[in-house]
């Protein structure tokens, strides 16, 4: 679907919302009429708590509340970041007909993936992999979405870098917010939803160097750094697979129902959201073989590690047996008795280790004639 190309007149803006008001009477260009300042926090509402404690900073202190909001036209975007009780109370005040659940989902630790369509407007959970600070660790970081006929709502942890570099062009390009917001909410629902998917691909390309690395490595002697390296991309690969395997079923069950969310989403966008699916399908796909090379690199590691281990236990293993006529040697002629064989030849200890050493010799050739050694 062939959209027109965004006109140079611009009829909305942005504007922080806890920023001052402006007089009811004569509001400036790009504030969106009728929006109030959150109230404060409330000290005795719950802070929200995200999976991996993703509303908390590396002190251990819940962020701060942030909530902006952008417009053009008849679309308004809010974008809230931490959620607390006081702006879920806000938004509830000034959407009433979002659904109470719905609220409690966003303020829930941890929701699974889903889609629900209501009358008058479209809830989605949908997360995406984020690498987390000080450990790389590849975890679920959760986005929540409302869409309905001339809004959109995103809230999340402020993690995803490319959901909030949106939001910063949005406000402070006009170019930039007339294409993405003049098509409507469904259109700025799949542009959002394009900048998270396409979010996957630099950390998929990142997974794939580290494969191509450890199958150079493997073959060095370099065993210990190799074991490490292939547990580390293992793990990040089923993190990978943890987070993206939930929002197969949420793209393809808005793909399908495309058709009849053209009066939340103000025109039909089945072409865009198949397009999403097919790329998180590809993501998918490229994590699963990901699994299967880094599993053969594995197998093939440890089948190495084996060889290695089975040569220096041959080694030792014939090194043994060259040994035992020598000690047994030894041994007899190590015992007090006066008749063992030239027990008083003043040549004796050298006869004993000349055929000592003759035996092992012979064992030395036998062994390599039989290609053991």
């Amino acid at each position: 679907m062939d959209h027109p190309p965004p006109t140079a007149h611009l009829t909305g803006g942005t504007k922080r919302l806890d920023a001052p008001l402006p007089a009811p009477d004569d509001p400036p260009d790009g504030v969106i009429s009728g929006f109030k300042t959150p109230p404060a926090p409330l000290p005795s509402v719950a802070p929200r708590l995200h999976p991996n404690g993703q509303a908390k900073s590396a002190h251990g202190a819940r962020q701060a509340p942030q909530m902006r909001a952008a417009s053009y036209a008849n679309l308004t975007w809010i974008d809230v970041q931490h959620p607390s009780g006081s702006e879920i109370e806000w938004l509830h005040t000034h959407y009433p007909n979002i659904h109470t659940l719905h609220f409690v989902d966003i303020t829930s630790p941890y929701q699974q993936p889903k889609l629900d369509e209501r009358t008058d407007y479209l809830f989605l959970v949908l997360h995406f992999p984020f690498v987390e600070p000080g450990t790389d660790l590849i975890v679920a970081s959760e986005v929540d979405i409302f869409v309905g006929p001339g809004y959109v709502i995103t809230a999340h942890a402020g993690q995803l870098r490319p959901l909030m570099g949106l939001f910063d062009q949005v406000r402070d390009i006009p170019a930039t917010r007339a294409a993405v917001m003049e098509h409507g909410s469904g259109y700025l629902l799949y542009t959002i939803m394009d900048k998270l998917v396409e979010y996957c691909f630099p950390m998929l390309n990142k997974i794939d160097q580290d494969i191509e690395r450890i199958g150079k490595m493997i073959f060095t002697d370099n065993t210990r750094r190799s074991v490490y390296e292939i547990s580390m991309v293992r793990r990040d690969i089923l993190a990978f697979r943890h987070v993206i395997k939930p929002q197969l079923e949420v793209m393809t069950d808005l793909q399908r129902r495309a058709c009849s969310l053209v009066p939340l989403l103000g025109d039909d966008f089945s072409d865009y959201f198949d397009n999403l699916n097919n790329r998180v399908s590809k993501i998918w796909h490229t994590v699963e073989d990901h699994k299967e090379v880094i599993e053969g690199l594995s197998d093939t590691h440890d089948s190495l590690i084996n060889a290695h281990i089975n040569n220096v236990i041959k080694l030792l293993t014939v090194f043994s047996v060259i040994m035992l006529p020598m000690t047994l040697i030894s041994g007899i002629y190590g015992m007090n008795f006066d008749i063992l064989p030239l027990s008083h030849d003043p040549d004796g200890f050298w006869l004993a280790t000349a055929t000592m050493i003759v035996v092992a010799v012979v064992m030395v050739a036998f062994f390599k004639l039989r290609r053991w050694v």
